[in-house]
């Protein structure tokens, strides 16, 4: 059971920490290997020299997602989804800037895969790894503000990223506001399954009284 537990609370850790990472590596990595300034988004990252590492950790997201098991049928089908999702993320790249008709329905599905992932990531956060037995520790308690702080901001993130679209992307280009806003996005995605894996906050142990 120990073994489980563990084995548990490590794939929430590797999900949490490749998260965090992955805005990071790409931007950082981006200007060291080529320069040129700031991309439009994390996607845009798929046309750099960094493409195999943001599918690569996209991918390997979604493997951990679908080896990962909830507390009940809904975990497990959110973690699919989510699998899912981010794999589809991967694997249909954002259009290009001249997209023929065939690269412009793939950046389509693009879109739809990235709000199913972020929907579903908030979802867990604020519905599922908020659960508890109805007699939360107070690490417990402490816990769950993180995870709700998280999925509010991913929310927010995918509400701002929309309204910046539709209304003010040709002013706001030069601050690049959907790369910020998706890579705060993933990084309160990663700080929550870092969370759950009790990296952050984790229950204190039990002493035994002599």
């Amino acid at each position: 059971m120990t073994a489980f537990v563990r084995s548990y609370l490590f794939l929430r850790r590797a999900i949490g920490v490749l998260g965090i990472l992955l805005p990071i590596v790409v931007i950082i990595g981006k200007e060291l290997l080529e320069g040129g300034g700031l991309l439009g988004s994390l996607s845009g990252y798929y046309y750099s020299d960094l493409r195999n590492v943001f599918v690569g950790t996209l991918c390997a997201i979604g493997v951990f997602l679908i080896a990962y098991r909830g507390y009940g049928r809904v975990d497990d089908i959110a973690a699919n989804v989510a699998a899912i999702a981010g794999i589809g993320v991967a694997l249909f790249p954002a259009q290009p800037v001249t997209p023929t008709p065939t690269e412009h329905a793939i950046g389509v599905a693009h879109l739809v895969f990235a709000a199913i992932f972020f929907l579903t990531l908030a979802f867990f956060c604020l519905f599922l790894f908020t659960k508890d037995d109805g007699a939360p520790t107070k690490r417990k308690r402490s816990r769950n503000a993180v995870y709700r702080t998280c999925g509010i901001v991913m929310l927010a993130c995918l509400v701002l990223i929309v309204v910046n679209g539709l209304f003010f992307s040709a002013a706001t280009a030069d601050l690049h506001p959907t790369l910020w806003l998706e890579s705060l996005a993933v990084f309160a995605f990663g700080f929550a399954w870092l969370t759950k894996g009790e990296t952050l906050l984790g229950d204190q142990p039990q002493t035994s009284l002599p």
